[in-house]
């Protein structure tokens, strides 16, 4: 389960900001995780329920904002929403294209106190 692990970085990176900026409480903190990234979100919600115990951010939950994946074909040059990595152009039907977006990983946001 390497949402366990991504809970705390995300938990380290928050805290050091907060301390950056002399607070001492995270109230929330806002991500966006890519279609394509690989993490299950329900898990790394579970995660950070344990992770932040005892934390400035123990009472800070976690929304996560999702971004649909996107690329561009390089036969035709159509963008299109791409569900999965081995998806078709649906201008031209063929399987060489640019992803975008969709593979985000980041901290967008934090509250703090």
């Amino acid at each position: 389960m390497h949402e366990l692990s991504i809970a705390i970085s995300i938990l380290d990176l928050a805290t050091e900001e907060a301390r950056k900026n002399e607070a001492f409480t995270i109230t929330q903190v806002d991500i966006e995780i890519g279609t394509l990234a690989g993490v299950e979100t329900e898990a790394l919600l579970f995660a950070w329920e344990s992770a932040r115990s005892g934390t400035p951010a123990q009472n800070a939950p976690l929304l996560i904002h999702t971004v649909q994946a996107e690329a561009v074909c390089l036969e035709c040059g159509k963008a299109f929403p791409l569900e999965h990595f081995f998806a078709q152009c649906p201008g031209c039907g063929g399987f060489r294209y640019d992803v975008r977006k969709g593979r985000e990983l980041r901290i967008k946001s934090l509250l703090v106190e």
